[in-house]
């Protein structure tokens, strides 16, 4: 994959699931150092809901973050946190159209916000490396209500936010990420591209379609192809000052094509459009 990932024209990456790239920190650094990549982050998800999944996630982030820091270069890696999403059969089936009594009671957020604080300065006091939370579809942070509340009542000097331009466009039912954008700016820190298709997401949510099915069917389509407005994205970075990495990220399930040419694609097209950060 990372031979790959080279050839189709990227610089970075991130993690995987844990013993999905070599684990062991000499082993690691080896195979990034060889093709000149630079470790992103790595995905933790979380059940932050519940207090009793607060201490094994704690445990299991600081395992990934140790490993993340024994491997950084510049720009420092993050530690990416998220919900246990696709765990809780209300938020799996209505992914894309959550409606507001779907949420966290007050007592829940209070518990969510807790644990995500609680990993977050962990990570930081252990290793010094900085935790984003993913807003994520299928998980309880996914609209941008719920994004807005997460974020305040997280610890802004402890946690930011992983902007996920597709799952933004899904979880909110709104193409125009740029408004998503501007109203967190001041906690994001990193930034994720990935693509929705309208039409898919459209029958997801006329057919009655969980998170998985749109999935299959193909919500997440390669840049370029659906309804986020990547020039438009690119210009406010630009205008924004962001200098940070953006990881493209890419849905290819068994069926759905080779995903070393969706990553080929993804990078032409990325090319196509970068004279709106020149």
């Amino acid at each position: 994959m990372l031979d790959e990932l080279v050839e189709t024209g990227y610089t970075g990456t991130e993690l995987g699931d844990w013993g999905y790239m070599p684990t062991d920190p000499k082993a690691l650094s080896a195979e990034l150092k060889k093709r000149g990549l630079v470790m992103l982050g790595a995905f933790v998800p979380v059940a932050l809901k519940n207090r009793d999944a607060h201490e094994a996630g704690i445990c299991e982030a600081l395992k990934t973050a140790r490993l993340l820091a024994a491997v950084a270069t510049e720009p420092q890696p993050y530690l990416v946190l998220a919900d246990n999403n696709g765990s809780v059969p209300q938020r799996t089936l209505n992914a894309g159209r959550i409606k507001r009594e779907m949420g966290l009671t007050a007592d829940e957020w209070e518990t969510f916000a807790d644990g995500a604080n609680r990993v977050a300065r962990s990570v930081r006091s252990s290793t010094g490396l900085r935790t984003v939370f993913h807003h994520h579809c299928a998980g309880y942070v996914e609209t941008p209500d719920e994004i807005a509340r997460f974020l305040d009542m997280t610890d802004p000097e402890a946690i930011g936010l992983v902007f996920d331009t597709g799952h933004y466009a899904y979880g909110a039912g709104d193409s125009d990420v740029v408004k998503g954008l501007e109203r967190f700016k001041d906690r994001i820190w990193y930034i994720h591209f990935k693509d929705c298709d309208p039409d898919v997401a459209k029958r997801a949510r006329a057919e009655g379609w969980d998170y998985f099915q749109a999935l299959r069917h193909g919500v997440f389509c390669e840049l370029g192809k659906g309804c986020v407005d990547f020039p438009a994205v690119l210009r406010w970075l630009k205008n924004t000052g962001y200098s940070g990495y953006t990881l493209v990220e890419q849905d290819v399930l068994p069926g759905m094509g080779d995903p070393k040419e969706s990553a080929r694609r993804n990078r032409e097209y990325l090319r196509s459009i970068e004279h709106n950060y020149a």
